[in-house]
């Protein structure tokens, strides 16, 4: 009996490793593919950004940016049009340098969840990808678009968010470039806070979108700033345009981790 009992003990933890080591390998073969196709797709708009800027020195028609004015036929911004044409559902690119955030942003207006775990190519993938609330507006822009992106262990996608619950992060960089297909816009972080996604509880940052008025702006604003870690002496006001980045946070009960900023260009 004690034999039988051992020998189905040992089984039982040889099964259990053998998924567990199946989901380890999933995990870290998904994480390749997707880090190999963003390098793809941000190769193709780093490509066709210098290809344009390089084109415009030559006319002498640069400003003292790297990111060229120029549009591409149908009034897209060098590179954005083939990343469009590769998946429709593209709405804009997401960028902050010295992170892994590098990324297009998507969005579904009738499946707002639908890239919640579908990759660039519709497919099932644990990374997800970046993509945008439903019910905003990218181009008018609503007054506030809040973007989704998994906190992942591999250090993607939103992971880099964590960091900004630190202000050492903010004064390292505290910009944020988040284009449409057709205009370049930086912001500048001006609120790092947490809350809860439960329902009924926390803050519904996702859920504001235009204001009704300058009061119910103000109030939005307030509410981020007085959930922020620290201070970033940033206060927006009514009129200007804002996203909140949002990831997973593990020291509440579903908790979210938000990264606010402001339109600065």
């Amino acid at each position: 009996m004690k034999k039988t009992l051992f020998t189905v003990t040992i089984l039982l933890l040889v099964a259990a490793f053998g998924i567990s080591a199946f989901m380890v390998g999933n995990y870290l073969l998904d994480g390749k593919k997707q880090a190999d196709r963003m390098d793809d797709l941000s190769q193709i708009v780093s490509n066709a950004q210098t290809e344009t800027t390089e084109a415009a020195e030559t006319t002498e028609e640069t400003a003292e940016t790297t990111r060229p004015a120029a549009t591409t036929a149908g009034g897209m911004l060098p590179g954005y049009k083939d990343i469009y044409e590769q998946n429709n559902d593209t709405v804009g690119w997401i960028k902050m340098e010295g992170t892994k955030i590098n990324y297009p942003v998507l969005q579904t207006p009738d499946d707002p969840n639908y890239y919640l775990y579908r990759d660039f190519d519709k497919k099932d993938s644990t990374h997800g990808s970046i993509y945008a609330w439903s019910e905003a507006d990218i181009n008018e822009p609503s007054d506030n678009i809040t973007l989704f992106g998994h906190h992942m262990a591999d250090g993607s996608m939103f992971a880099a968010l964590n960091d900004y619950t630190s202000k050492d992060a903010w004064d390292k960089n505290n910009l944020i470039f988040f284009d449409t297909l057709t205009e370049y816009h930086t912001y500048k972080i001006f609120a790092v806070f947490k809350t809860s996604a439960n329902v009924g509880q926390g803050f519904s940052y996702h859920k504001f979108v235009d204001a009704a008025n300058e009061q119910e702006f103000n109030e939005f604003v307030a509410t981020c700033k007085n959930l922020a870690f620290y201070d970033t002496g940033i206060t927006p006001v009514y009129g200007d345009k804002l996203i909140c980045l949002s990831t997973c946070e593990y020291t509440l009960d579903n908790g979210r981790l938000v990264v606010a900023a402001v339109r600065i260009t």
